[in-house]
C-alpha cells in the first residue's frame, strides 16, 4: 500500500520485516516515475524528488572536475547502491568507485567499493543527507562524503569514518577550494561556479 506524504515523497508501508529492498525496488520500477525525478529508499521510506536546476549544475561541475582526474567507469550518478542498515538503497548524486570495483552477483555495485559520495541538497530531502545517509555512508566507511548545499552556500566534507560516524568534518563556502588531495578523490574540488540555491 502507498501512501502520498509530500508532493516528492512516498512512504511505502511494510506488512513485515521480510519486503526487501529488491521487492521494492520491483514495485517502484513499475510505477510510472515523473522524469526528472530521483527515487531511492533511505531507511525503507520512498523518496522522490525532483532535479532542480541548482542541484544538476553543481553535480555536473563536480563530475566534469572528477573526470579530469578518473576514468569515466568509476563514476556513478543515481545508481542503486544497498548500504548498511534498514532498507537502505540510495542512487547518490555522485560516486566514486574504487579502480579495480565488480557488480554483485545481481548487477548492483557494492558500497565496500565506494571511495567518495556527493549529495547536493534537495530542500525536501535534505535531512537524509545529513542524518541516516551520512550515518550509512560511515558505518560503510566511505573514505570521503561530501554535502554540497546549495542553501546556505556550503560544501561539508566529513572523512575519517569509523565506529557509525566521520572523525572529521571540514565546511567549505561556495568560492574556496576543497582540498580533497590527501583522499582517494585525489583532486582539488574548485566550488567558485556552484550556484545558490
Amino acid at each position: 500500500m502507498m501512501t502520498v506524504v509530500e508532493t516528492d515523497r512516498i512512504e511505502m508501508a511494510e506488512s513485515d520485516n521480510e519486503r526487501t529492498l529488491d521487492e521494492m525496488f520491483e514495485a517502484l520500477e513499475r510505477m510510472p516515475v515523473p522524469e526528472g525525478y530521483k527515487v531511492e529508499i533511505v531507511e525503507g521510506t520512498v523518496f522522490m524528488s525532483p532535479q532542480r536546476d541548482a542541484h544538476w549544475d553543481i553535480i555536473a561541475d563536480i563530475y566534469d572536475q572528477l573526470r579530469a582526474q578518473h576514468p569515466r567507469k568509476r563514476i556513478k550518478s543515481d545508481v542503486r547502491i544497498d548500504y548498511p542498515g534498514h532498507l537502505n538503497g540510495f542512487a547518490t548524486d555522485l560516486t566514486l568507485l574504487r579502480g579495480d570495483a565488480e557488480k554483485n552477483a545481481k548487477g548492483l555495485w557494492c558500497h565496500e567499493d565506494v571511495v567518495f559520495v556527493v549529495e547536493v541538497v534537495s530542500r525536501s530531502t535534505g535531512a537524509n543527507d545529513y542524518g541516516p545517509k551520512k550515518r550509512a555512508y560511515a558505518t560503510a566507511e566511505v573514505p570521503v562524503y561530501l554535502i554540497a548545499d546549495p542553501y546556505v552556500g556550503r560544501c561539508h566534507v566529513y572523512t575519517q569514518p569509523k565506529g557509525g560516524d566521520y572523525l572529521v568534518e571540514t565546511t567549505v563556502a561556495f568560492g574556496a577550494d576543497v582540498d580533497l588531495t590527501g583522499t582517494p578523490v585525489a583532486l582539488t574540488l574548485a566550488t567558485g561556479e556552484f550556484p545558490r540555491g
